[in-house]
């Protein structure tokens, strides 16, 4: 974020109408920099949308995908790495249904932007967090 950059309100990260404003898409970039990887590690093996998470996240990724495209699957990620959700994580059976709900209407918005290579990359990174 530059200087002059105004920070992002936390609550802005969920709002689809603020997720392409630049200073929103920086946030949300950063969170799930830093969040996505260790919460896959952790529930790869439980979730049955890891792989199309991963796909997004690869989407994401890729210097191809377009602007509009990575800040709303950067949206999407955020939503699903914040520990703060509609329906928290920790309870067992229905904890993810928000997150899958997310990330399977990121998928049917945006899912020309996610190509065979992000998939085909996300089935790789399923098999090794759950060889582990």
């Amino acid at each position: 974020m530059t200087a002059k950059a105004k920070p992002a309100d936390p609550a802005d990260a969920l709002d689809p109408s603020r997720a392409l404003v630049p200073s929103v898409v920086k946030v949300n970039e950063v969170r799930v920099t830093k969040g996505f990887w260790p919460k896959i590690r952790r529930t790869a093996a439980r979730i049955p949308f890891a792989d199309q998470a991963l796909a997004a996240w690869y989407a994401a990724r890729d210097p191809e995908t377009p602007l509009p495209a990575k800040g709303m699957i950067l949206a999407g990620l955020a939503y699903f790495v914040m520990p703060i959700d509609a329906i928290p994580d920790i309870f067992a059976g229905i904890g993810y249904t928000d997150d899958a709900a997310v990330i399977a209407a990121l998928i049917a918005t945006l899912g020309a932007n996610i190509k065979r290579r992000h998939r085909d990359q996300a089935e790789e990174a399923v098999q090794r967090l759950k060889a582990k």
